[in-house]
């Protein structure tokens, strides 16, 4: 049977199990299949599935990941999905849908963007209204103005 465990209002350093539910805890590390977490914070979670709503975690890695109105530093996922959420790095090696979110980078195969903002997108498909500073012409263009600038100073330099 696969091993099944609920947290509430707990301080913990590290959880692994099958199927978690943390409520309103702080956790230093979380690893598992299915993690579902409300209101917490966390350092690292690594998980299958992992849905988190008002929650806060410095790096997120999951098959799966599930974002409602949460925070991530960085979200490593096959699939991600963000809901009124904000992480500055999302990287998807499939799809990345994002509603009402935001985030400096975003590079997934399709990216599904409603009222989103981004300032690097980097998609093979895109779908959607998303504002971004950068696409990938723009970086490309923006990286070699001031890559060229730079040389320039250092010759000058010299």
């Amino acid at each position: 049977m696969p091993e099944e465990r609920t947290i509430e209002g707990r301080e913990l350093d590290f959880v692994e199990a099958e199927f978690l539910n943390i409520q309103r805890s702080r956790v230093r590390g979380v690893e598992g299949s299915h993690l579902e977490l409300q209101q917490v914070a966390a350092l690292s979670v690594d998980g299958e599935r992992v849905d988190m709503t008002q929650a806060a975690v410095g790096l997120l890695r999951a098959q799966q990941a599930g974002l409602n109105q949460s925070v991530s530093a960085m979200v490593v996922a096959s699939e991600a999905e963000m809901n009124l959420s904000v992480a500055p790095v999302v990287a998807s090696r499939g799809s990345a849908s994002m509603s009402r979110s935001a985030s400096a980078v975003v590079a997934a195969k399709e990216a599904s963007l409603k009222d989103s903002a981004s300032v690097l997108l980097v998609a093979g498909k895109l779908q959607g209204n998303v504002t971004t500073l950068f696409d990938l012409k723009g970086a490309l263009c923006f990286g070699a103005v001031v890559g060229g600038l730079l040389g320039l100073v250092s010759l000058l330099k010299r």
